[in-house]
């Protein structure tokens, strides 16, 4: 699945060479193929607006499928940072589509800040589909955030070009338990 600004673009079936870009025929590809699958089938009890408490079955196989895919590029593509935010920002969206508040001025700030978060999501996801389950298999972007050689412990000179040394971290973890040390003594005295 090929995403471009955080929306689906482009579906390519490896088995059988089905390639759809029309955005509804995407959609209802996604559903046929993930419902063949049984995924995107919950029962969950909601909280109605006005406090009742309702039971749904709901089946969203498309839905399912993009959803997974569209988090897997998130996460080499968002910022941490930005990421944690929009996270909060879903629920949010979610919250307001359900209360109907889709004309509210915050829905309109909800959706602009979404959107803005979206601006370098960009890439395609490998994923195989299976009983239920969906597997991802890889990805990539021209826009990823990731880079093995920062990431990694083992390469000498890792993050060099990032003025990065893994080093610093031992300061960084010293500050940061002294929080989790002073906890400890206040509760060894219970």
């Amino acid at each position: 699945i090929s995403f471009k600004k955080g929306v689906p673009t482009k579906i390519t079936n490896a088995s059988d060479g089905t390639s759809i870009t029309d955005s509804l025929d995407l959609f209802l590809y996604c559903n046929k193929i993930a419902g063949k699958h049984g995924i995107g089938r919950i029962d969950i009890v909601e909280n109605r607006f006005v406090g009742i408490k309702s039971r749904g079955v709901y089946e969203t196989p498309g839905g399912t499928l993009l959803r997974a895919a569209h988090l897997d590029i998130e996460g080499i593509c968002m910022d941490r940072e930005v990421k944690r935010i929009t996270e909060t920002l879903a629920a949010e969206f979610a919250r307001l589509c359900y209360n109907g508040f889709w004309f509210a001025p915050e829905m309109e700030l909800v959706r602009n800040s979404i959107e803005y978060g979206q601006r370098d999501v960009e890439g395609n996801v490998r994923m195989e589909l299976y009983k239920g389950n969906i597997t991802v298999l890889g990805r990539e972007s021209e826009k990823s955030l990731y880079n093995a050689d920062l990431a990694s412990m083992d390469i000498e000179g890792g993050g060099e070009a990032f003025d990065y040394n893994p080093a610093d971290a031992a300061g960084f973890i010293r500050i940061n338990a002294v929080r989790l040390k002073t906890y400890a003594a206040l509760r060894s005295k219970d």
